[in-house]
Parts: structure tokens; C-alpha cells; sequence
């Protein structure tokens, strides 16, 4: 079993924002799969189900961006799962621009704070990251700010074509393809 985790925040004014991209791409595999995702369960809203023919617990963490490895760290353990052959964390990136994703299977948090988080819970930066880019915060804009801004109508039509690819690229990961997913998708798209 695999535990996709989208990092986001809950609140619903930080619907649709550059820092919730995670989020989106769980509730694109919940929609594309048929995933309930209903249950609430170790400070996440989770769904079970399969996803290409692999059985996966979607999670939605409700601990705010920068405490994510609270619910992740939790749910690995619940599970007995380890991090680096049972996880996969999705979030925005603003190194790549929108329309743009980066798979990793791992690797250090980049300034993430998120990331950070998982890394510190788990106390592994062994597992697969999907990036989904949301673009460069502009010169004199505060990073905060940026990231729970919202989208132009350019930059969303472009993330939700990310959005698509980070669901396909979570399909070749859960059925051991990396290499496959890397090579298809780790190549500039879309600017």
C-alpha cells in the first residue's frame, strides 16, 4: 500500500491557491479513481481505494503546510509503512514553472517547509516527491503572500495540465515505474 499525501492547507479561503496545488492533485486521483474522500483519520482527511490497480490511502493533511510530517508521520506509523518504498508526497514548487512537474524518489526540502516537516517526523528524506510548479515569485513580492495567492487564468489552465501529469506520474510510481515517470515528465514543458 502506498500513502499519497498532497500537502495543502485546509482553510477554505486557501482554496485554489498556489500553496494548496497538493490538495489539488489528491482530489484529481479521489475524482479519477473513485476515492471517498470522506474518512477522517490522524489529523488528515484520507480515502482508500486503488489506483491502477494498486491499493493507496489518499491524504489530505489538516495540520497546516508546515506541520505536515504530524499526520504523515502518524499515518506511516499506523500503518507500519516505511517512507522510502511506501510514500509519495505531492506540493507546489515555485523553481518550476506553472504547468511543470518534478519527480524525485528523494531528496533534501529545498526550503520547504512542508518537506521540512515530513523529513523531521520521519526522520528519512527517502521518498518520492511529485513537484508541481506554480512559478517564480516575482522580484519584491513576499514569499508568503505569493504562494497563498491564486492563480492567473493562464497560470491555472497551465497547472491543471500539471495537475493531469502529476496524476499519471503518481500511476507509473505506485507500480515501481520511477524511471518512467522521471523520463516522461522531468523535462521543461510548458512556460
Amino acid at each position: 500500500m502506498y500513502i499519497i499525501a498532497g500537502l495543502g492547507n485546509p482553510d477554505r479561503k486557501y482554496r485554489n491557491t498556489r500553496h494548496n496545488v497538493g490538495f489539488d492533485v489528491i482530489d484529481a486521483l479521489a475524482h479519477k479513481y473513485s476515492i471517498n474522500m470522506k474518512e477522517k483519520k490522524l489529523k488528515a482527511i484520507c480515502g482508500q481505494g486503488m489506483v491502477e490497480g494498486v491499493k493507496v490511502l489518499l491524504v489530505k493533511p489538516l495540520t497546516y503546510m508546515n506541520l505536515s510530517g504530524d499526520s504523515v508521520a502518524a499515518l506511516l506509523g499506523f500503518y507500519k509503512l516505511d517512507p522510502a518504498e511506501n510514500l509519495i508526497v505531492v506540493y507546489d514548487d515555485i523553481s518550476l514553472p506553472p504547468g511543470n512537474i518534478r519527480i524525485r524518489q528523494k531528496g533534501s526540502a529545498g526550503g520547504h517547509n512542508g518537506i521540512k516537516s515530513i523529513i523531521g517526523r520521519t526522520n528519512s528524506s527517502d521518498f518520492a516527491r511529485v513537484r508541481v510548479g506554480v512559478g517564480e515569485k516575482p522580484s519584491g513580492w513576499d514569499l508568503a503572500d505569493y504562494v497563498l495567492g491564486c492563480f492567473s487564468k493562464a497560470e491555472r489552465e497551465a497547472v491543471d495540465g500539471a495537475i493531469a501529469d502529476a496524476c499519471t506520474a503518481i500511476g507509473y510510481l505506485v507500480n515501481g515505474e520511477a524511471g518512467r515517470a522521471m523520463n516522461q515528465f522531468n523535462t521543461k514543458k510548458r512556460e
